[in-house]
């Protein structure tokens, strides 16, 4: 059962990492008759291409705007999982629970096509909030065209589409705790705060870091159909991200070996990331990704 998962897993994400080589090259796919030829005899220029990378101001740019993104959705939509996955666990009716829980999944499985097609006819200038607004003579907000809010706007998109998809981990954490703890908890007379400052939130913990560390190895992607799609209404200065980065600077130019030195980077990052932030949950007393050795 797990052999079509490691097959994926190998053709798509392993052996697509021996491509990392033209980070060191200045790869021309066209040399020679077939691809290997094109790896074998592109020119090999060492760290150039990384050089080139780190002197170009609009890199800068773009690792500044990821950066700026990935801090403000991990204070304002990090949490927000947990927060619907307690007030779901804390419905009593099983109907309502599942009736709720397939309404906020639901928008998990739209394409960011869809979803940014939906806020743009909410909030759009033609859009159903700017209309109701021109009917009671006022003037409409430019919510889909601010550079100045497209960080909110982005991290809205992203609660509204994967609130509900985020909410399901905890939700099985929730489900894990023993319901003895709580029976215990409150014969000893301890309310419903108490229950949830001293059981819930211990229980729910370990899980908390382990996606808090997979999320900050993951700092420098915060997506690429997302923020393209809206790159030309609020500009580049703010939506150009390190994957718009990648492609108009790198492959829309056919400069290959440019846009894997910025790949292997933002790889590069997260694993000092992830290890940084494990060694942290070591020390706090949690096992993190992996176990303490």
């Amino acid at each position: 059962m797990a052999a079509p998962a490691a097959v994926l897993l190998l053709v798509f994400h392993y052996l697509p990492t021996l491509g990392n080589i033209i980070a060191f090259q200045d790869y021309n796919p066209f040399v020679g008759d077939d691809p290997l030829d094109a790896f074998l005899n592109s020119e090999w220029i060492g760290f150039g291409n990384f050089e080139a990378l780190f002197r170009d101001p609009l890199f800068w740019d773009a690792v500044r705007n990821t950066l700026s993104i990935t801090a403000f959705q991990l204070v304002f939509f990090f949490p927000l999982p947990i927060l619907l996955a307690l007030i779901l666990n804390s419905v009593v009716s099983g109907r309502l629970r599942g009736f709720v829980q397939s309404v906020v999944y639901l928008p998990h499985f739209f394409s960011w096509v869809l979803v940014v097609t939906f806020f743009v006819q909410m909030f759009g200038g033609a859009g159903l909030l700017a209309q109701e607004m021109r009917q009671a003579g006022l003037e409409p907000w430019g919510i889909m065209t601010n550079p100045d809010t497209f960080i909110v706007l982005v991290t809205a998109e992203a609660v509204w589409k994967d609130l509900g998809w985020g909410a399901i981990v905890f939700l099985a954490a929730l489900s894990a705790i023993d319901q003895n703890l709580y029976e215990a908890a409150a014969a000893d007379g301890a309310g419903r705060w108490r229950r949830l400052w001293h059981i819930t939130l211990p229980g729910l913990r370990p899980v908390i870091v382990l996606l808090l560390i997979m999320r900050l190895g993951d700092a420098l992607s915060v997506g690429f159909e997302q923020f393209i799609l809206q790159r030309e209404a609020v500009g580049r200065e703010a939506a150009e991200v390190l994957d718009t980065f990648v492609y108009y600077q790198a492959i829309s130019t056919q400069q290959w070996g440019l846009g894997a030195a910025a790949g292997l980077f933002k790889a590069v990052v997260g694993l000092v990331l992830i290890l940084t932030a494990n060694k942290i949950a070591h020390r706090l007393g949690e096992q993190g990704v992996y176990a303490k050795s």
